[in-house]
């Protein structure tokens, strides 16, 4: 399977069922993966894309590893994870990256894929101060899953979601980027949370090592 890109639409007559799962991936770990995958069987979908973010409007860029840098360890994470694929699209649109904006060029560049949008709990929180949120839950499908460690959410009560937006009955994540950046930082290994090409990619080029590791 070819890398999802924003540059040029899709040509398979088959509807394909796509997870939308975005993020700054910095850096990607196993517990996106394992969420990736499980989310893709909660949802029914054929596929799950990882949306490489080059800002959140919510975050700031400080500690942020440059966007070449983050696509790379994606797809060098996901190489041998025929349904989960990088996605570059939001690196050639205006910034800040806004999920309506992605959708839309999603949709006209692949336009035999339905996309569902996969997002945190903590996302979800603050849904409502999204760009566009209202048309975005008006035509896409939302799966929240619940966030772990540095997470900071409450917990999303199912009787209070609208139309249109379910819960994942998903395990917490158990790892977040923010650890493997403190663990890097404190030069502690890494092991069993990103993936071997990562954690190979990371040492080599000594990412997250000083100052980059906040």
């Amino acid at each position: 399977m070819t890398e999802a890109t924003a540059h040029a639409p899709t040509t398979d007559a088959a509807t394909r069922r796509v997870g939308f799962f975005g993020g700054s991936f910095n850096p990607i770990h196993n517990g996106h993966i394992a969420l990736a995958r499980s989310l893709m069987g909660a949802a029914g979908l054929d596929e799950v894309w990882f949306v490489v973010s080059p800002q959140n409007p919510f975050k700031q860029r400080e500690g942020l590893l440059d966007d070449a840098a983050r696509m790379a360890m994606v797809r060098a994470a996901l190489a041998g994870e025929p349904r989960l694929r990088p996605c570059d699209v939001e690196l050639s649109l205006p910034l800040p990256s806004y999920t309506w904006r992605t959708l839309c060029r999603l949709r006209h560049d692949h336009p035999h894929c339905e996309f569902t949008l996969l997002i945190g709990g903590d996302n979800w929180a603050r849904f409502g101060q999204w760009y566009h949120s209202a048309d975005i839950l008006a035509s896409c499908p939302i799966m929240i899953y619940p966030r772990g460690k540095d997470g900071g959410e409450s917990p999303v009560d199912p009787a209070t979601l609208p139309p249109g937006v379910t819960l994942a009955d998903t395990p917490l994540l158990d790892v977040s980027s923010t650890e493997v950046r403190r663990r890097l930082g404190r030069g502690e290994p890494v092991s069993g949370l990103v993936p071997p090409a990562v954690e190979a990619m990371i040492a080599e080029r000594g990412w997250y090592t000083g100052s980059e590791a906040g």
